[in-house]
């Protein structure tokens, strides 16, 4: 049994004693970190020179951070409100601030997102690995420490523990480590105890034996960090769309984090729940016309009847969306024949003779073994209270029915003293980790025991990809994939930036999004889905997502699939490069379209008398938008479809502080904007309640007032 402690000074003066001066410590991704344990360990070592640590991690998340007095009045009391009773990691603040000192070092193999650019000690230890490798990659440089945040709960006088959010590398790396164990290396294993994190199950679910130490102590139940959804935009929709309309009914669904992942679920949710205006919306944005053939070949738009399985590397707060409105609720099996039986629709879900009868014919022998008896119990064919008992299968009245399948009269006898009514046991979603809005991990904790185990949280080696003695389940599980993942860029050519700039620098990291696609091309009927939005715009100029070529290269040409902007769909898969180009361009932004042309006909890779058809010349965002005003009067679309927890003031002042941010970032129309504040002097009493606040209802200094009569420009066309 592991060594308990209620003090992470205690537990690390322990760890200490047992591994030395030098700790290699491997911590999770994301909210799976012990933030009071690792601070601890890390303060040892900025105190003491003598100590040298190397921590081995991932997104290290940190509060959003303000720049200017502006936003400082606008993100403090909104920070301390959603993020006050977090734990802040100590070397997250050093790295952005004086840095961490010259004994410890900081190696991450996912960045948060776009935070760590002019960070040079994140950039310099860096670490480009997929997913599926970091185990292995981990343990070969020594890790002497393994410290996970748990859950933890009792039954019948048993303790329990889940990995919680985080079995994702944990449990491949205790797999590595494994063998320098029984070889008698001292490796410490910690889990950290906090009531917040919810007890999910699957592998995620391990025995006390899996920890040297555990730490517990009311004080170290903080806050989990959950950021808030964020605004979803009309191009987000339109992509979430045309993702959507790819998805095949009875098939399986990976989605990522992010406004893009959000819009493809709201649009499932609309094909399902509101079918005739998912129709509607495709129509007019002529998505038949532009790209009906990818569309048709590889999706639907009717509502879901066997509904979707997830297998995703991230589990996101849009599943439990996706279940609540029965668009999530194909389950699969831990039995590769049971599953082929489901996929060829021979069987249901539903114990009769016919079942019984299937059995016999997917393999299971007759009459059955103890094994395959405990395979089919495991998953409802016979009741809980039966025991294979001397080649039959004994009930708890004493009666006994033959294990035979192959005979009508044995499956009679089966069905009347032995069989369930319905399966049970099987799973809705496969996933590695989770992070998400603070109702996400309540929706978590508050459910059901039976409802929670149909989420199965485990290890990466699993979710991401197709190797190893599970590979023919996973083939029977994954029918129909469509793994939709969100990139920053995708060339003429195909080939997609999602992780780092052309200079080298990393803004977050390639994770799994390799693992899906690849995984994508090894199945017999799956496709990736990399979604963009077409442009992007940055102080106050507009540049094109997709571009002729780039100095850095996520997903590589060779692999490329389906790319979807909020223009449309563009099938790659098997096309010549001339063929890719045309179909990619058919997607840009039409202020780009001829430029990008060029580019490719002076490389000779388009023809030089290539015209980009007129139905996709009008790529635009205004005449987005137009397609989008009849269902937002209707109530569809609106910026926060899942709710947000941010107030109806603070969303308010978020778009009036981005258009003042886009308003004054270049020299003229910041002269413009100064004017206009200047000459204005009345201020709407609608605006008042922002401006307070803001804390600007009676400015005190010139630069106050100025600020003020900035917002209220701006708050004057929102508010």
């Amino acid at each position: 049994m592991p060594r308990s402690f209620d003090d992470v000074a205690e537990c690390v003066e322990n760890t200490l004693s047992r591994v030395g001066s030098h700790i290699v410590l491997a911590l999770p991704l994301g909210i799976g970190k012990p933030n009071p344990l690792a601070n601890e360990f890390y303060r040892r070592a900025r105190r003491d020179p003598s100590l040298r640590l190397t921590i081995f991690t991932a997104l290290s998340l940190r509060a959003p951070q303000w720049k200017g007095e502006l936003e400082r009045r606008f993100l403090e009391p909104l920070v301390a409100r959603l993020f006050g009773a977090c734990v802040p990691l100590d070397y997250v603040t050093d790295l952005h601030g004086t840095g961490v000192p010259d004994n410890v070092r900081i190696v991450e193999f996912f960045l948060d997102p776009g935070a760590l650019l002019n960070v040079g000690h994140s950039q310099r230890h860096y670490v480009s690995s997929n997913y599926t490798h970091v185990a292995r990659d981990v343990a070969a440089q020594g890790v002497n420490v393994v410290a996970q945040l748990v859950a933890k709960r009792g039954v019948e006088g048993r303790t329990e523990y889940s990995l919680g959010s985080n079995p994702d590398v944990t449990l491949d790396l205790l797999e590595h480590l494994a063998p320098q164990r029984r070889a008698g290396r001292d490796l410490v294993v910690i889990g950290e105890v906090n009531r917040q994190m919810p007890f999910m199950f699957g592998p995620a679910a391990v025995t006390p034996e899996t920890f040297d130490c555990v730490v517990e102590h009311p004080r170290y139940d903080y806050d989990l960090f959950a950021p808030p959804n964020r605004r979803l935009s009309t191009a987000d929709f339109a992509v979430g769309l045309y993702g959507a309309r790819l998805v095949r009914d009875g098939g399986t669904l990976q989605i990522g984090i992010g406004e893009l992942g959000d819009a493809v679920v709201y649009a499932l949710q609309l094909r399902h729940q509101q079918n005739v205006e998912f129709r509607e919306m495709l129509q007019g944005l002529k998505a038949q016309e532009r790209c009906g053939a990818a569309l048709d070949a590889n999706g639907g738009a009717a509502p879901f009847e066997a509904g979707l399985y997830g297998c995703t590397e991230m589990f996101v707060d849009g599943f439990l969306d996706l279940y609540r409105s029965g668009v999530l609720r194909r389950r699969v099996y831990a039995d590769v024949r049971i599953q082929q039986l489901l996929n060829a629709g021979a069987v249901s879900e539903r114990i009769d003779e016919e079942f019984l009868a299937a059995l016999a014919n997917a393999g299971f022998a007759s009459p059955l073994s103890a094994a395959d008896f405990a395979v089919l119990q495991d998953i409802g064919v016979f009741r809980a209270d039966c025991r294979f008992h001397n080649g039959g299968i004994r009930n708890s009245d004493g009666q006994i029915a033959a294990a035979t399948l192959n005979t009508a009269a044995g499956r009679r006898d089966l069905l009347t003293l032995c069989a369930g009514r319905q399966l049970c046991g099987g799973t809705l979603l496969h996933g590695a980790f989770f992070l998400g809005p603070r109702g996400f991990y309540a929706a978590l904790r508050d459910m059901p025991e039976a409802e929670r185990r149909q989420f199965s949280m485990c290890g990466v080696s699993f979710v991401n990809q197709l190797d190893g003695a599970d590979q023919a389940l996973k083939l029977a599980q994954r029918r129909h994939g469509r793994f939709l993942n969100s990139t920053m860029m995708v060339t003429l050519l195909g080939a997609a930036v999602s992780d780092g700039l052309a200079d080298g620098r990393v803004v977050s990291g390639v994770g799994g999004q390799y693992n899906f696609v690849a995984m994508a091309h090894a199945l017999p009927d799956a496709r990736s889905i990399l979604t963009l939005r077409s442009t992007r715009e940055n102080n106050g100029k507009v540049a094109s997502n997709i571009l002729w070529n780039y100095g850095n290269t996520t997903i590589p040409r060779h692999l490329r699939d389906i790319v979807v902007t909020e223009y449309g769909v563009a099938d790659l898969r098997g096309l010549s490069d001339q063929d890719a180009i045309a179909a990619l361009l058919n997607i840009a932004d039409s202020r780009f379209q001829d430029a990008l042309k060029r580019e490719a006909q002076g490389a000779g890779k388009l023809r030089a008398d290539y015209r980009i058809p007129e139905l996709h010349r009008n790529n635009t965002p205004r005449d987005l938008e137009e397609r989008f005003i009849l269902a937002r009067a209707r109530g569809l679309f609106s910026e926060f479809p899942f709710g947000t927890d941010l107030t109806h003031e603070e969303i308010v002042l978020a778009k009036a502080l981005s258009g003042l941010k886009e308003r004054t970032s270049r020299a003229w129309p910041r002269v413009k904007a100064l004017s206009a504040a200047v000459a204005s002097r009345s201020t709407p009493a609608a605006v008042k309640p922002y401006l307070q606040r803001m804390s600007l209802n009676a400015p005190k200094t010139r630069q106050e007032w100025l600020w003020q009569r900035l917002l209220v420009q701006e708050l004057i066309d929102i508010a």
